[in-house]
């Protein structure tokens, strides 16, 4: 899903004003700042859940063209994200080189999620059909390779996919519609008042081979994949019946799922009758948030390959894991004792550390980690971009030399230490940067180290209040 925000006025001038400082002047900052460019339009977004920069510092999105959008207003949320009046490709942005991917023949968007190491990209373009069932223009799964976009349809009946990851195996997985009527869909209005959003089953897939499979479900109607690891596993959420549940907004019973080798597995719950997945690591433990018994409150969770554990909160009711690095660490945020505030935690080792600190009325959200323990991700709010390293927690905005641009949310970090934020201009427009550290950023010298010591590969790819996807309620 693309965070987007309106389209104000031109910003050439503006950028222009915003990046004229001297380049002694970044030298004396942590952390320089690229703007990574449009496709001639106004705007560039993140496509989240995705892997927005690879281990080599390749930076991956969606801009806008000069080409105006036949469809418009009408928009497919899941590219889009609000109605844009601009045709937006995907793009690999990489040593100052920015590269449209293309989308399918035609007026159409498309949005590229994760690059394997081969080179090719995971996405989704528009088709430039209408889906009959929602009214939105029509998206398929594609994969972006050697400059042409290729088509891998849809499951059986259904009209939408998206391939959501990739691995070097050559392994795709996404998700997508079958056709078969669905009241419950995971997919409900996602565009406001008189959207039907997906009024049929989700279903989860892995391309392979040529091939695109059903992952199938844990009994109910419905599975979302969230996850593809480098082994092949994919982690999600299932229906487990299609009986609503009034205690949770209507939703039927839903269990986290971890599918390997042809074999979807129930991990359990919390004891309620609800369950967010967000992340999987290549060691195959998997990250969420569950409903308690009651459904009355919910925490963060860790698949650890044996057992469901309940990471405990700081002290509030709510939480929620966002993200686990191949160490095992955790990362996310919970609430407060006697507040709805929420605060970041990293979770190692058995123990919950408040990196707001337990004094600060601030809300914080984390979004990434990487295998040094350096976290990203933003305020409630979505005003500051958030860095936490070596105990304490960071502005970007204080990092960088001044430019006019506000850094709004940090999405993602690589081994490296490099950051991919989103930036607004003060025009309001939306670009995406990317921040490389220098010698004098925060954890460079154990950045130094881990380099030299070798770095993971990050192979692959929702969560209250985090930005994945929008499922039902």
């Amino acid at each position: 899903m693309n965070k987007r925000i309106a389209v104000l006025i031109p910003a050439a001038m503006l950028l222009a004003l915003a990046f004229a400082v001297p380049a002694q002047a970044g030298a004396r900052y942590p952390y320089t700042l690229t703007d990574v460019g449009t496709l001639g339009g106004p705007q560039s977004f993140i496509n989240l859940p995705g892997f927005p920069i690879t281990r080599q510092g390749a930076v991956l999105g969606t801009a806008d063209t000069k080409v105006a959008d036949s469809d418009y207003p009408n928009f497919n949320p899941f590219i889009v994200g609000v109605a844009d009046p601009h045709t937006a490709h995907a793009f690999k942005w990489q040593d100052g080189k920015l590269t449209d991917l293309g989308a399918l023949p035609g007026n159409n968007s498309s949005a590229v999620f994760q690059i394997n190491g081969s080179g090719v990209g995971a996405g989704m373009s528009e088709t430039g059909a209408l889906d009959p069932n929602t009214g939105y223009p029509a998206e398929n799964a594609v994969l972006f390779k050697n400059g042409s976009v290729i088509n891998l349809g849809t499951l059986p009946g259904g009209h939408e996919s998206q391939a959501t990851a990739i691995n070097d195996r050559g392994q795709v997985a996404g998700f997508g519609d079958n056709g078969v009527r669905d009241p419950v869909s995971i997919f409900g209005p996602v565009n406001g008042p008189g959207d039907p959003g997906w009024v049929t089953q989700t279903r989860s897939f892995i391309w392979q081979n040529g091939k695109m499979r059903d992952l199938g479900t844990l009994g109910g109607p419905d599975a979302l994949m969230t996850v593809l690891n480098a082994r092949g596993q994919i982690a999600g959420d299932s229906y487990t019946n299609a009986t609503p549940n009034p205690a949770n907004g209507g939703v039927p019973t839903t269990h986290p799922f971890l599918w390997q080798d042809g074999h979807m597995r129930d991990l359990g719950t919390l004891g309620g009758t609800r369950s967010g997945t967000t992340w999987l690591n290549d060691r195959g433990e998997v990250v969420g948030q569950d409903n308690l018994a009651g459904d009355q409150a919910s925490h963060p969770f860790l698949w650890d390959g044996q057992h469901l554990r309940d990471l405990g909160t700081l002290g509030g009711d709510f939480g929620a894991a966002n993200y686990v690095n191949d160490a095992g660490d955790v990362t996310g945020w919970t609430t407060v004792p006697g507040d709805s505030t929420a605060h970041a935690f990293l979770w190692k080792h058995g123990v919950m550390t408040d990196l707001t600190g337990a004094g600060s009325s601030q809300c914080t959200i984390t979004e990434a980690i990487n295998d040094r323990d350096q976290v990203v991700g933003h305020t409630c709010d979505e005003q500051d971009a958030l860095l936490w390293t070596g105990g304490k927690q960071y502005e970007l905005d204080s990092l960088v030399a001044p430019s006019g641009i506000r850094l709004t949310a940090a999405d993602f970090i690589n081994d490296r230490g490099q950051i991919v934020a989103v930036g607004t201009l003060p025009n309001g427009h939306q670009y995406l940067f990317l921040l490389n550290p220098t010698n004098t950023a925060p954890g460079a010298a154990a950045s130094s180290v881990s380099r030299q010591s070798g770095e993971h590969h990050f192979t692959n790819l929702t969560s209250t209040p985090s930005k994945r996807f929008l499922p039902r309620g």
